[in-house]
């Protein structure tokens, strides 16, 4: 444990010494949305701000480890993995393997999915200030860069839930049958957790990130019957027999 964990602190510790080296244009492309609206709306006041002398500083280091991180979850994800592995089985080996496969790029492409969304989301948003003379939309960057953070996060964690799901029914826990039944209650816990993971109460980010959970779970429903009919196929005959018939001869 202790040499998995070094080997996962040194390469975070690499990523953020890179995401130092590259601040500026991380900033640039995280702070965008306020120069697209300023570009639509020139006559508003809207500005991130640094409220004390170490202000910056610390914004530089946190935004620095926040890309240390996401650059190297790859890394840090399968030493969590490879700890794990020497006490499975050698099926339980494979079906880790196939579902870690799948974890790093579903959580890129909804770390990506929030990046990529983010401005239109926070554009709409600051289209809430009134246009009077007298508004402004100043902000602190540390409350602005944490809805930042948050926001990304929240998409890469929450576009997991498939995985969780087909690992559910490859353990037999849940068939896919089941889930599809239970799919209104399930769309409507999306929803929910939707709005509790998003950093704002607003039902635009609401909606930007339970769209997709709801594809997701459609489709972790389709693996999982596939799964589940798989399993079936090869069950023994004889299971089904009754206790008190005899079992037919393979």
């Amino acid at each position: 444990l202790r040499r998995r964990l070094m080997i996962a602190a040194a390469a975070v510790v690499v990523g953020t010494v890179v995401g130092w080296i590259y601040y500026t244009p991380i900033y640039e492309h995280l702070s965008s949305p306020f120069r697209e609206y300023k570009r639509l709306h020139p006559e508003s006041v809207i500005a991130l701000n640094f409220g004390n002398p170490t202000a910056a500083f610390s914004q530089q280091l946190s935004i620095s480890i926040f890309a240390g991180i996401l650059m190297t979850s790859p890394i840090w994800l399968w030493q969590i993995w490879a700890f794990v592995v020497p006490g499975l089985t050698k099926r339980e080996k494979r079906i880790s393997g196939a579902f870690f496969s799948a974890t790093v790029p579903l959580f890129a492409a909804g770390c990506a999915f929030g990046y990529y969304t983010l401005p239109k989301a926070l554009i709409i948003l600051y289209g809430f200030t009134p246009d009077e003379d007298t508004s402004s939309n100043i902000q602190s960057t540390t409350d602005y860069f944490t809805f930042v953070m948050r926001f990304i996060f929240a998409f890469g964690a929450s576009w997991l839930l498939p995985v969780v799901l087909v690992a559910l029914c490859a353990i037999g826990v849940l068939t896919g049958r089941q889930m599809l039944r239970a799919w209104r209650p399930a769309v409507l816990l999306i929803f929910v957790a939707a709005a509790i993971i998003t950093p704002t109460p607003d039902p635009f980010t609401m909606f930007l990130l339970a769209g997709p959970l709801v594809v997701l779970f459609f489709g972790a429903c389709g693996i999982g019957m596939l799964i589940t009919r798989k399993r079936e196929q090869a069950r023994p005959a004889w299971l089904d027999t009754p206790e008190d018939q005899a079992s037919a001869l393979d």
